[in-house]
């Protein structure tokens, strides 16, 4: 599968009857949060937090993603004494997170049509629970999440394939992986999706490179570009509201 020149290779032949989405930076706008928050912790250290630190932060559990900003940046303090301090910010600004362009549509569209849906994401309870504070209805949609902040179940977060498997296997009658269909914004999460023998439809921040995301079945500059039916999912029909 290359990627861009062809997208999702002869999709036809691919029946997708459940759908795993991520949950930060690819339905909410969480991402930004986290990024305005380490951005100011990294600075009072004299430090600069990048992107090329941002995205191996992505998707992964809440302490691996500390240690590795305070070894890459050289921080002089705890993973526990970093999570503190982001958790305290996060819990004044998640309650504000806004869906990302594209995000409800989709979503409403799958679940009118009976497709299964779930989240995998690398959240624990404490911020998902401040993340979908104001969006209950939208959560109803959902069958299940997997939050591997916190399930005991998931061994290792993203880039590691368990909280994929973990989360199919949840469903009523869990599907064959290539059955599935992921979304995710983050390197990570598209490397754990692909290693769990699931297509993706990969959704960027704009800083990062596509190149890095051949592994993706399909990459897309918003939700809004994604044609259900280039996986055999039914098509928006033209009064969808967006």
């Amino acid at each position: 599968m290359t990627g861009i020149e062809e997208p999702s290779s002869t999709p036809a032949s691919r029946v997708i009857t459940h759908v795993i989405f991520d949950l930060d930076g690819l339905l909410l706008n969480t991402e930004i949060f986290y990024t305005q928050i380490l951005m100011e912790y990294a600075a009072r250290f004299g430090k600069e937090f990048t992107w090329e630190l941002k995205q191996q932060q992505m998707g992964r559990k809440e302490h691996e993603s500390a240690q590795l900003a305070i070894d890459y940046l050289g921080l002089p303090i705890t993973a526990e004494e970093y999570c503190r301090h982001v958790r305290e910010e996060l819990t004044r600004l998640l309650p504000t997170s806004q869906f990302l362009p594209g995000a409800v549509k989709l979503v409403s569209h799958l679940h009118r049509h009976g497709i299964p849906l779930a989240i995998a994401t690398g959240s624990d309870s404490f911020t998902f629970k401040k993340k979908t504070m104001n969006h209950g209805d939208f959560l109803l949609m959902f069958t299940h999440w997997v939050l591997s902040g916190d399930d005991p179940m998931v061994r290792s977060g993203k880039p590691a394939p368990d909280i994929f498997l973990v989360c199919n296997d949840r469903f009523k009658d869990p599907p064959k992986p290539e059955n599935v269909l992921v979304f995710e914004d983050a390197l990570n999460g598209v490397t754990a999706g692909v290693a769990a023998g699931m297509p993706v439809v990969a959704v960027p921040d704009e800083r990062a490179n596509w190149e890095d995301f051949r592994h993706a079945a399909v990459i897309l500059k918003s939700l809004l570009d994604f044609k259900p039916e280039d996986f055999g999912l039914p098509p928006y029909d033209h009064h969808s509201h967006h």
